[in-house]
């Protein structure tokens, strides 16, 4: 087996499926599908899951399975990250044992997906430097229909002519867009889940005043759809909605995490944050949510905050 991938250009040699392995970090709803679709594109996976039994479905799909994320690491040449939250990041890359980069071989790359701290990116970028690997973070946006169906929208932060070279991976899972430099990728998706949480939030309301009033929610949804108040949140979880189905692709304590940090840690290296007042209440109405138990639903489910606000 080779110690490297690295060619004579000095960058990783073509990524193919009998010449590429990869280690898989993470198996929620989103990582799982992600994986899963690497799996099905012929790529060999090492797969580790915190919770074994979420890693089931995928060792029978022929992913092998790791003790850690260092486990997962030993034999790839790529790992991918999905995990809830930048301490669990920092400790599955960063952890001087277990953790993924003490046991990826030189020339390698870590690629992660986990919505994180734009200043955690740039520290792993710094630490895979060190070693003589590439990082880029690449968090996403779409769902667990996107992760399903491979449409997912790719925020990839780091050197761009590794981005340009894990194309033939992004094109199974969706579209990458190369933001900048290491931690453009996280503020990108932080950027987006400020847009989706307004959204949501409109629709919450809109859909809430709409009943009040006696109209229908599906003819009204029918209607507005194609005009301008129509959106991508809208196609992707306006009939879910609808028939209070809050079953999640992403959960509500993660849209609190990510909100936070656009709030905290928005702002360029040395710089404060922007100021988002209306990011600021979507994360407050969310808050209310996992205050109300109700943080493992998905994030279309912000319609209830509203209908307790109404008395429904």
């Amino acid at each position: 087996m080779e110690e490297t991938i690295i060619g004579g250009d000095g960058y990783p040699r073509p990524i193919s499926p009998n010449r590429t392995r990869i280690g898989w970090i993470g198996t929620g709803v989103m990582g799982a599908a992600m994986a899963g679709r690497l799996l099905a594109a012929g790529y060999s996976l090492s797969v580790y899951a915190r919770t074994p039994s979420q890693g089931a479905a995928l060792a029978a799909a022929g992913a092998g399975l790791a003790s850690s994320p260092a486990d997962a690491a030993a034999g790839s040449n790529i790992v991918f990250t999905m995990v809830g939250h930048p301490s669990d990041v920092r400790s599955a890359v960063l952890h001087p044992i277990t953790g993924a980069l003490s046991a990826l071989p030189t020339g390698g790359v870590l690629i992660d997906h986990t919505t994180s701290h734009p200043s955690l990116a740039r520290e792993i970028a710094a630490a895979a430097l060190a070693r003589g690997c590439w990082s880029i973070d690449a968090p996403v946006s779409g769902g667990d229909v996107g992760a399903r169906d491979g449409k997912l929208a790719i925020f990839a932060g780091g050197e761009d002519a590794i981005i340009q070279w894990l194309t033939p991976l992004w094109d199974i899972l969706g579209k990458a867009t190369a933001m900048g430099g290491p931690g453009s990728g996280q503020s990108s998706k932080i950027a987006n889940q400020i847009t989706v949480g307004g959204s949501l939030l409109g629709l919450s309301e809109a859909l809430v005043f709409a009943r009040a009033a006696g109209l229908d929610a599906g003819e009204f949804l029918a209607a507005v759809r194609g005009g301008a108040a129509g959106s991508a949140a809208m196609e992707i979880w306006g009939d879910r909605v609808i028939e209070g189905d809050f079953r999640p692709g992403g959960f509500v304590e993660y849209m609190v995490k990510d909100l936070g940090m656009g709030l905290e840690d928005g702002g360029e290296e040395g710089s404060s944050p922007a100021v988002v007042p209306g990011a600021a209440l979507c994360r407050q109405l969310y808050q209310a949510m996992v205050a109300n138990g109700d943080g493992k639903m998905g994030t279309q489910g912000l319609i209830t905050v509203i209908e307790r606000i109404n008395g429904k």
